[in-house]
């Protein structure tokens, strides 16, 4: 039985097909303008790669900020559910999610059983999204990846002033003026973004262990710089693409509904 969860994200739309608890197949493509665009997209993809077509998929979720423009879907769930559902799948003892997105960045912190308990969201201002990373490195001439490789080399990171993106962008073109060094200014994007997820984290009560979703989980400059301001280690995901979290989350639940609800 193959059941399939679609993540449709404001910056990448995401894919999963899995069948007995395993994943078949998944896929990452940069979202369009019109969410149902990104979904039929990433949709027909993941199914080709598969070698199978939208009659073999028992039940589909949909989750993301375009969850209900999704056509095919059977069911539309939270992204803060999925995101719960899809990281305790990768990591079986996590206790606290952190997950940033493109538009947004979540903190949720699950019981013992996987059950959420408490979440917090950021939807109302970019700092602490991949929206803020993204207009940072664009300004820096680097690509989003590379942001974790240039705080690496860094010996005196900046201190950004404000969260604010807009008051960020000026501090970063600034920096570059002055000549000060890339990767003092990428550790001190990072930090800034690290700052800012430390405190949603801390507002919902962390517990351990503790493990990133997300894009940005990606990023081992903001990684690690969270890991020192929160004090503990936070769990990589390595048996998975931690971007994809959400459509794993989608597609257990879809798994779950075409059993009649069994976990």
């Amino acid at each position: 039985m193959f059941a399939a969860g679609c993540d449709v994200g404001s910056l990448t739309s995401k894919a999963v097909i899995m069948k007995d608890g395993k994943i078949i197949e998944s896929v990452i493509i940069k979202s369009k303008a019109r969410p149902w665009e990104s979904a039929d997209e990433v949709m027909n993809i993941v199914l080709n790669r598969a070698g199978l077509t939208m009659k073999d998929i028992k039940s589909c979720v949909g989750t993301g900020y375009g969850r209900d423009k999704i056509s095919f879907v059977h069911e539309a769930v939270s992204e803060i559910a999925c995101h719960g559902k899809g990281a305790r799948w990768l990591v079986p003892t996590v206790r606290t999610v952190i997950d940033i997105g493109g538009q947004d960045c979540k903190a949720l912190r699950l019981d013992d059983k996987g059950n959420m308990v408490k979440f917090i969201t950021n939807d109302k201002c970019a700092s602490g999204t991949g929206r803020f990373l993204e207009v940072m490195a664009k300004v820096m001439h680097l690509n989003l990846d590379e942001l974790g490789e240039m705080s690496a080399k860094s010996k005196q990171p900046v201190t950004f002033a404000s969260a604010c993106t807009v008051w960020a962008q000026a501090d970063v073109i600034q920096h570059l003026n002055d000549r000060v060094p890339i990767e003092d200014i990428a550790a001190g994007v990072n930090n800034a973004m690290a700052s800012r997820m430390s405190t949603l984290a801390n507002n919902i009560g962390l517990e351990r262990d503790v493990c990133m979703t997300g894009g940005v989980a990606k990023n081992s400059g903001v990684v690690n710089a969270l890991e020192k301001q929160l004090g503990i280690r936070i769990k990589r995901i390595r048996r998975e693409d931690p971007q994809i979290a959400g459509a794993i989350g989608a597609a257990l639940f879809a798994a779950e509904k075409a059993n009649g609800g069994a976990k």
